[in-house]
């Protein structure tokens, strides 16, 4: 995407990339094919630029737990990329949980096999492949932005930020480097790893064609979606509803710890303290409509979603654990589940019950902020599942916060063009922090109403967590 000085979409270039299951619980991407999707985007953007147009620089957003190994010598991967998604290294995690306050404590996130180095520890452990790059020192390993980066740099840049860097589960998270206590616990060698480089600052060159470009922002997709929304303020709070969904709420250059929740680095610059975020994840947002309608076939598409749920005519409760259930509760054994399925249940009934299950999941994470003492106030939103106007109402219902949404679509890529603007030194670069609202979503339910929905929702997830721990399907 090519973003002008008055904050304008000039030029713009989308191309789908695949998610493949291939075994329950598995999650990946081709990890060449998601780097050629983006050089051929970049050079399709670049290509529809008006003749004689100056570009100050290049800024990127990305997965943040997605890791790729790949070999130094001929820069194919090992493999297909686990995916955040990705839980083929739960049975190790659980092997450390003895050690999870200290994973916590160091690096601001739980002990899952959501992040990255329970993922890298897997291949070492599975992989031959692996195994031989690390004894021949070729092993290369990082997140999407990384391996990017290398590519794009012709092998000149390897590198990432610490909002990359974090979701590895390897940075420390008050030096803001890596930490030895947890390269050791996963048995992994910093030789691998990338160099640590400010969220902001001068990268290197990219080529594009016969184009040399300045790399000026790299961070994850999620920090810079809340940049993008306004979310650089202090005190700010957004939410962003994609495959999966994430609330952050800006505590500036506080460290600020809340259990449950995942403390976050923002983002970071050359000079001036780091901002840091507490956040939440729901593992599975767009996800659990995708599984309605590729694995149960009740959903045509997303475009259907707000009329279903208007249609339904019975409150069905739905927990969307496709992947685990992320903040506050952490919880990888606990199963997707539906309650109150009766003779008149209808496909409609279902949908609506999984839009109120990320609502209800939401909100869980919002309460524990609450309960940390932070004090959110309005609420900025986006993202795809944002446009479903019956979700955004009844999550507004269930915080008892006003949503505002805004109209910008690409809210990650404009994040991450306004830190690029701000890295070059343009002037303009805060219009790009200034995204229009199309929409308030104010709390129409009762105290009441809401507090009664809140607590049956909270005896359905814990009688399906206990379920889960009692009975094994075979």
């Amino acid at each position: 995407m090519a973003v002008d000085s008055r904050g304008r979409i000039i030029s713009k270039s989308q191309i789908p990339v695949r998610i493949h299951y291939p075994r329950p619980g598995w999650a990946e991407h081709d990890a060449l094919e998601l780097a050629l999707s983006q050089e051929r985007a970049l050079g399709a953007v670049l290509s529809r630029l008006p003749r004689g147009c100056e570009v100050l620089g290049l800024g990127l957003a990305c997965q943040r737990s997605t890791v790729i190994l790949w070999d130094k010598d001929s820069g194919r991967p090992i493999s297909r990329a686990p995916s955040w998604q990705d839980g083929r290294a739960a049975q190790l995690v659980a092997s450390l949980q003895s050690r999870q306050a200290e994973a916590h404590k160091t690096t601001g996130l739980y002990l899952t096999p959501y992040y990255s180095a329970p993922k890298m520890r897997w291949f070492l452990e599975h992989s031959a492949a692996a195994r031989r790059l690390a004894r021949s020192k070729r092993l290369m390993i990082g997140p999407v932005g990384t391996f990017l980066a290398w590519r794009m740099s012709r092998g000149e840049v390897f590198a990432v930020d610490p909002t990359l860097a974090q979701r590895m589960m390897l940075l420390n998270l008050e030096s803001l480097d890596w930490d030895r206590s947890m390269l050791e616990m996963f048995g992994l060698d910093p030789a691998w790893l990338p160099a640590l480089l400010p969220s902001v600052a001068e990268w290197g060159f990219c080529r594009a064609g016969s184009r040399r470009l300045k790399l000026l922002a790299c961070l994850g997709d999620q920090q810079a979606a809340a940049i993008g929304l306004g979310g650089a303020r202090l005190g700010s709070s957004v939410a962003n509803y994609g495959t999966g969904a994430f609330f952050l709420h800006n505590t500036g250059s506080r460290l600020h710890r809340i259990p449950g929740l995942l403390s976050s680095v923002g983002w970071t610059e050359a000079r001036g303290q780091p901002c840091f975020f507490q956040e939440g994840t729901v593992h599975a947002a767009a996800a659990s409509f995708d599984w309605l309608r590729s694995q149960i076939g009740i959903l045509d598409g997303s475009s259907h979603i707000d009329r279903l749920c208007r249609r339904s005519r019975q409150r069905v409760l739905a927990l969307p654990a496709i992947g685990g259930l992320g903040a506050p509760r952490w919880d990888y054994v606990t199963q997707t589940a539906f309650f109150g399925l009766n003779s008149k249940t209808t496909p409609a009934d279902l949908v609506r019950g999984v839009a109120e299950g990320i609502a209800f999941l939401i909100a869980d994470i919002v309460a524990a902020m609450r309960s940390g003492g932070l004090d959110l106030g309005e609420v900025r939103v986006s993202g795809g599942l944002s446009r479903i106007g019956y979700l955004m109402q009844f999550q507004a219902d269930m915080l008892g916060l006003t949503l505002s949404r805004c109209s910008l679509p690409e809210a990650t890529a404009m994040g991450a063009a306004f830190l690029a603007a701000r890295a070059a030194g343009a002037d303009w670069a805060d219009v790009l922090q200034k995204p229009k609202v199309d929409s308030l979503f104010k709390p129409a339910m009762s105290r009441q109403a809401r507090e009664g929905l809140l607590q049956a929702w909270s005896r359905f997830v814990a009688a399906q967590a206990k379920l889960s721990r009692e009975v094994k399907l075979s």
